[in-house]
């Protein structure tokens, strides 16, 4: 079922990457030289297409480092609980070790 999903939502932007490739062939200029119109230092001559995938590549590469970035706080905290988790289970079995083996002695005889 997750894998008709899968097909049914990714189909269709399949489609409509190829279809805006198809459509922008056409080769743009990309100058990095922001002094010189005429003729620039470093320019490069790429397809529309991949400046635009290459931009959106980009813009997620980055939106995940930031994504990241942010949650350290989280990370943190759920490492923290982990480890104050283990010490309670360990403390736990100890406990109940402990537990077992005084339940095992015989009860002391009275004096009457």
């Amino acid at each position: 079922m997750i894998r008709f999903l899968k097909g049914l939502i990714l189909l269709p932007i399949a489609v409509v990457v190829v279809l805006l490739a198809v459509a922008n062939r056409q080769a743009v200029t990309v100058s990095f030289d922001p002094f010189s119109q005429g003729a620039p230092a470093f320019s490069l001559t790429v397809p529309l297409y991949a400046l635009i995938f290459a931009a959106v590549a980009l813009g997620i590469v980055v939106g995940g480092c930031g994504t990241w970035l942010s949650e350290g706080k989280i990370r943190r905290d759920r490492r923290a609980k982990s480890r104050e988790l283990d010490r309670l289970r360990h403390e736990s079995d100890r406990l109940r070790i402990a537990a077992d083996r005084s339940a095992a002695l015989p009860a002391p005889a009275s004096r009457a």
